[in-house]
């Protein structure tokens, strides 16, 4: 849900507490900076400091300083200024944190690379004095060395305990997770007959996982006899309407190779190699292959992914930023459509309103933002759009919202909304349209709407759709429904992860809890794994305090969401099945509260972006 209008007795209520909140400032040994390393995934890390004020009397400004050993760089950081001399580094307060009641806390944090154990801030100052509090919990230390022995189509694995605080062990075979546990050993099973392995094994705990043990290997009993090994790494390459596999020969007797797609096989095979024709157009298929004989069949090998040829030729970068326009006035800061930041790729403005006929959209510019902006006018707003147009960026009508009320339940609703759409994105030159409907869509009717829109504005249109969590749990769902229906046209779903409590992930094995790199990605994954391709995926998050009453996340979080579906490293207890490189980038709500937040989440996200794959 996005939020229109706050209560103006909550604002006023809000300026009232942070006015009291200001008192004489106290001494820097009655309160403490307290540092933990949130996560560390090698060639980065994200480091957290928490000011407590635990005098009687208020804080009203504040200064963290520190060094780092030599060649750990700072990058991105939030809720505080930076100066760097050498290694040494000063944050001090912003303006709306500076003041910290008694008894009360503020925290800020950053980037820095790269990780490892020796990434640890040493010599802390708080306002001049010992920073005091010491520091909290950071990821474990390598595991000890690792024995594996080889069994019946299975590894047994033990290794030295991790010295730091340990919640777990995952093992990984090259980069794909094949157990997890709490113990010093594990088992891997489901193995083939004669098969070498390599295992490396990592801890984890709650500031993230720690360093790779070194790999260790051994070979599964039955050398000689029964079923083939396990294939080697499958590569998938997609082609038009067809996708070329190869894979590593199997260890054993071998007859052929079975291609699988899903539990249907494709192809069968006496080489290393196999070609799927007759597929459509821009679509993702996921493969897996086994070995057989006259014994039997082998275990599969690990999925590989690729996507035919064809897929619309995108106006927007590969992975890119979007971020809705307040067309009212609430107590966010009111932006003319030009003073939006480069940051922003994709502007949808918010938003387009029904009227009494089914279907119709229409829109103008809010007379109260108007007033708020000293007399903006239509033909304004016209030009401004012209304006990101020449910088580059693309601009949308989204349709809905919290209070919209568009309802598109027939043929005749659909061709009003595809006629209306269209002419108001003749009028204004909006490149396309979101679809932010938060009750009653149908994806019967709505479908047909935007394949009629698609027919009169071409393939350049541009369809986003912006749905609740709730809605994209299932693919039985109306939203997902839609996405799945109109997957050819459609560029992008930035789902709203956020006001919504918790929700169970793709693994169905919890429900996490919003504000975490694990919801982000558990829920992500849903939609990756259930039909829609990696760059029709997006993770909508609110910009900050404001924005919405649950799963406001600090930007870093974003950013390693975002690499742990692209790498599958930087996870958190949480680890996709699979790495999605493709996968499309971030969506905001809104750009009118990240100028309220000092532009926090666009110049946070938007340069880390730029890192995926």
């Amino acid at each position: 849900m996005k939020f229109r209008v706050i209560a103006r007795s909550l604002v006023a209520l809000a300026a009232l507490v942070m006015a009291m909140m200001v008192a004489v400032p106290a001494q820097a040994a009655s309160a403490s900076a307290t540092f933990v390393k949130v996560g560390d995934w090698g060639s980065g890390f994200e480091g957290k400091y928490t000011i407590k004020n635990d005098s009687t009397t208020a804080l009203t400004s504040w200064k963290v300083e520190f060094d780092l050993p030599a060649g750990i760089n700072v990058g991105s950081f939030w809720d505080a200024t930076l100066a760097r001399s050498g290694q040494h580094f000063t944050f001090t307060n912003v303006g709306w944190n500076g003041s910290v009641p008694a008894g009360g806390s503020v925290s800020f944090g950053f980037l820095g690379t790269p990780g490892g154990a020796a990434a640890v801030p040493a010599g802390c100052k708080l306002n001049g004095a010992d920073c005091g509090g010491g520091s909290g919990e950071t990821a474990p230390g390598k595991p000890g060395a690792v024995s594996a022995t080889g069994g019946a189509n299975s590894v047994a694995l033990s290794w030295g305990a991790s010295s730091g605080t340990v919640t777990g062990y995952r093992v990984y075979e090259g980069t794909t997770v094949k157990a997890t546990v709490t113990g010093t050993g594990a088992t891997v099973s489901g193995l083939g007959v004669c098969e070498a392995h390599t295992y490396t094994v990592a801890a984890y705990n709650s500031a993230g996982e720690g360093p790779k043990s070194d790999p260790a290997s051994a070979t599964t009993t039955g050398c000689g006899t029964g079923t083939p090994g396990r294939p080697g790494a499958v590569s998938a390459t997609g082609g038009a309407n067809s996708v070329a596999l190869s894979w590593g020969a199997s260890s054993g007797t071998v007859t052929g190779y079975r291609v699988y797609e899903g539990t249907t096989v494709k192809a069968t095979v006496t080489g290393t190699g196999a070609t799927v024709s007759g597929l459509g157009v821009c679509e993702a298929h996921t493969y897996t292959v086994a070995a057989y004989n006259s014994a039997g069949e082998g275990p599969k090998s690990d999925p590989a992914s690729a996507t035919t040829t064809g897929c619309p030729v995108s106006q927007l970068p590969k992975h890119f930023l979007t971020g809705y326009w307040h067309n009212f006035d609430n107590p966010a800061v009111e932006l003319k459509l030009s003073a939006v930041p480069n940051e922003y790729d994709l502007v949808a403005v918010a938003f387009g309103e029904s009227t009494a006929t089914p279907g119709e959209v229409v829109f103008s510019v809010d007379p109260g933002l108007s007033a708020s902006l000293g007399g903006y006018t239509d033909a304004q707003f016209k030009a401004d759009v012209q304006t990101l147009h020449s910088r580059g960026k693309k601009v949308i009508l989204s349709v809905g919202g919290e209070l919209g009320r568009v309802q598109v339940a027939s043929a005749a609703a659909a061709t009003k909304f595809a006629d209306t759409v269209y002419a108001l994105m003749q009028s204004y030159g909006f490149d396309g349209v979101d679809i932010d409907l938060e009750n009653g869509l149908n994806s019967t009717y709505m479908g047909q709407a935007l394949r009629a829109l698609r027919a009169k504005a071409g393939a350049g249109l541009i369809i986003t759709m912006a749905p609740q969590t709730i809605d994209m749990q299932s693919t039985g769902a109306e939203y997902f429904k839609l996405a799945l229906n109109i997957k050819d046209i459609l560029t992008v779903v930035h789902t709203q992860f956020y006001n919504s409590g918790s929700m169970l992930g793709c693994d169905q094995m919890a429900a996490y809890s919003q504000g975490t790199v694990n919801f982000m990605t558990a829920l992500a994954c849903i939609q990756l794994e259930n039909g829609l391709r990696p760059d029709q995926v997006a993770l909508g998050l609110p910009a900050g305090p404001g924005a919405a009453g649950g799963g406001i996340v600090a930007p870093s979080l974003v950013n390693q969401a975002l690499t742990c579906l692209a790498t599958r490293t930087g996870c958190g207890s949480f680890v996709p099945p699979r790495a999605y490189p493709e996968i499309r980038g971030a969506m905001t709500w809104s750009i009118n509260w990240d100028a309220s937040n000092n532009w926090n989440f666009s110049r946070t996200v938007k340069p880390h972006l730029a890192t995926l794959p």
